[in-house]
């Protein structure tokens, strides 16, 4: 089975699924190896529905694995069995008759106006490389870009005439993203610092010249967070989460957000309707006819 999981793993890279989906697919199906080989058997044959639901029952009795844990489980062990049924090595998918459990609503977390303006003064004024770490923070929150996102671009998919950047989402789709001004006019700043960079370049360097990655990005946001005394955790998608909150309280449509985010369902988008109760409560108070009655 070892061999076959190395497949799957290697036909996901080719179809550019996300580093991260890839790793994460890893670590579930080297659990799962694991589990068949303290079974004593290592074989195609061990991947039955018995023996699946054996593994991830397991799974959920362990300590501190939430239920959305237990899905990512699943997710990998569903992609496998799909490309195995699409080999020709399965007869059946164990996966007809074995019901998922339904994903926790875990509300997003994301920083409040003013927390994400100390982050973005902390970034500006980074010791390292303020004009890089301010433009970086400034798009990243302008435009809500995953981690993945914002570490693939290259300097030719910032279009600074039309104030938007294209960018490579999940699924390989393309998707063009408004940029504020104060984002755009940092990009050109950070630009203006660096050797004259070609097209194809990537748009964000790490100290030593070369791309910025992903653990990178992260590096970055933890100390930075740090510099801006925020005593929560701060990660790339932190504000991500942030962008599309503040969009929402302010009025933007679900479906433009959507398309923003690069969200396949509008569904996925919907988490981000936990408003603020103030501004509940203003809605409220500007629509209620009662509560306009009280202001005659």
């Amino acid at each position: 089975m070892k061999d076959w999981v190395e497949a799957f793993l290697l036909h996901l890279q080719n179809k550019n699924f996300s580093p991260y989906t890839v790793k994460a697919y890893r670590e579930n199906l080297t659990e799962f190896l694991h589990f068949a080989k303290t079974r004593r058997q290592e074989d195609l044959r061990f991947f039955t529905p018995a023996n699946i639901r054996s593994f991830l029952a397991g799974a959920q009795t362990e300590k501190h694995v939430s239920r959305n844990t237990v899905l990512r489980k699943i997710a990998a062990l569903r992609s496998f069995a799909a490309y195995l049924l699409e080999q020709g090595k399965l007869v059946s998918n164990p996966f007809k008759l074995l019901p998922a459990p339904k994903r926790e609503k875990i509300l997003p977390k994301f920083l409040t106006v003013p927390e994400t303006d100390r982050l973005l003064e902390a970034a500006a004024h980074s010791k390292n490389f303020a004009p890089r770490d301010k433009a970086l923070f400034e798009l990243m929150y302008s435009s809500g870009l995953r981690r993945s996102e914002v570490t693939g671009l290259k300097v030719k998919d910032v279009d600074f005439f039309n104030g938007v950047v294209k960018v490579l989402g999940k699924g390989n789709k393309e998707r063009l993203v408004p940029v504020t001004d104060a984002a755009l006019a940092a990009l050109k700043d950070y630009l203006a610092c660096r050797p004259i960079a070609k097209p194809q370049d990537a748009l964000f360097l790490n100290a030593h010249g070369k791309p910025l990655t992903g653990d990178g990005l992260a590096y970055i946001f933890k100390n930075t967070a740090i510099s801006a005394h925020l005593a929560r955790k701060v990660t790339p998608h932190s504000l991500r989460h942030s962008f599309a909150t503040h969009l929402l309280n302010n009025g933007c449509d679900l479906r433009s957000l959507q398309e923003m985010l690069g969200h396949q369902s509008l569904a996925a988008t919907q988490v981000y309707t936990h408003v603020s109760l103030e501004k509940l409560k203003s809605v409220y108070h500007h629509a209620h006819p009662k509560s306009k009655e009280q202001d005659l």
